[in-house]
């Protein structure tokens, strides 16, 4: 029985992070800013997270209150600002390039532990930042080799960096919210999300095509409410160590989609920066040693 739970799973597991990968490429296709994007991603995310969260008696009583209920819309602004952060960085850097510096996350939950909690990083966690932030300048020093800064390259990856930093923020902010339905937190987020951005949206330059309309819908239904769905059900049944290893299906299949889709090719350097990158969060999530693995206590990425 324990098998079959565990199989099925690493099976949400692996679905929840396919669609993750795939976000990058519905934002682009949708061809609208990047505030109507995640405007309508919050939209028709919390319309099904409401559907879903009510037949699962979710709603009533109602259980985000007083203190819980401002940290969850603390935790609100930092996951739709760091949408809203990560989508802008797609354009300007690529969704391959943005999605591996996006998985710097666990470096900033480390900065923030160390700042917040006074938590101290054992050597083998900052020899890991290390090789990731050499990833970091590899990447950064091939791709302006060919590209001039005001191509908008470089801000990019400072979008990327700072949605994973808004990301870590959202993950702090939720270890202060046990015991209450992360489906409902999702639903607090990103209702929270809609009324913040419709100021922001641009009703004069809504889709034109109905498969942009489409693409809009997905985002919100698909990566938004079946996405944690899988993903929330997924951490219930896996150990953590299993969950760190399968969330690096993400950055594979945006890298896959950018170089399939969009023909974004890589040089070997760039390949080299990104593997750098990827192992140093790797190290860090799995709580690697240098020089031989340990066992994980992983964090899981999530967009």
């Amino acid at each position: 029985m324990r098998e079959s739970t565990g199989r099925w799973g690493a099976t949400e597991m692996v679905l929840a992070m396919v669609l993750s990968g795939t976000i990058g490429y519905f934002v682009v296709e949708s061809g609208q800013n990047v505030w109507n994007v995640v405007f309508f991603r919050c939209l028709f995310g919390t319309i099904s997270l409401s559907v879903y969260c009510g037949l699962r008696g979710l709603l009533f009583p109602w259980r985000l209150k007083g203190k819980t209920l401002a940290l969850a819309l603390l935790g609100g602004v930092a996951i739709v600002m760091n949408w809203v952060l990560l989508f802008s960085s797609y354009r300007l850097a690529s969704i391959s390039i943005a999605t591996a510096v996006y998985n710097t996350q666990p470096f900033f939950l480390i900065l923030l532990g160390r700042l917040l909690f006074g938590e101290k990083p054992t050597r083998d966690a900052l020899g890991f930042i290390a090789i990731a932030f050499a990833g970091l300048l590899l990447v950064i020093r091939i791709d302006t080799t060919g590209m001039s800064l005001t191509d908008g390259y470089l801000g990019g990856l400072c979008l990327a960096l700072g949605a994973a930093f808004l990301y870590a923020v959202a993950s702090v902010v939720a270890k202060r919210l046990k015991g209450i339905p992360p489906h409902l937190i999702a639903l607090v987020q990103v209702a929270l999300g809609t009324l913040l951005l419709a100021p922001m949206a641009d009703v004069s330059a809504l889709p034109a095509q109905n498969s942009q309309w489409a693409d809009l819908v997905i985002l919100g239904v698909v990566h938004t409410c079946v996405m944690y769905i899988l993903l929330y059900s997924a951490l219930q049944k896996l150990p953590t160590a299993r969950v760190a290893v399968l969330s690096f299906i993400y950055p594979a299949v945006a890298i896959m989609i950018d170089f399939l889709v969009y023909g974004r090719e890589l040089s070997v350097a760039q390949w080299g920066g990104i593997a750098l990158i990827l192992i140093g969060s790797a190290g860090v999530n799995l709580k690697w040693r240098l020089g031989r693995a340990g066992r994980a206590v992983a964090e899981t990425p999530a967009t």
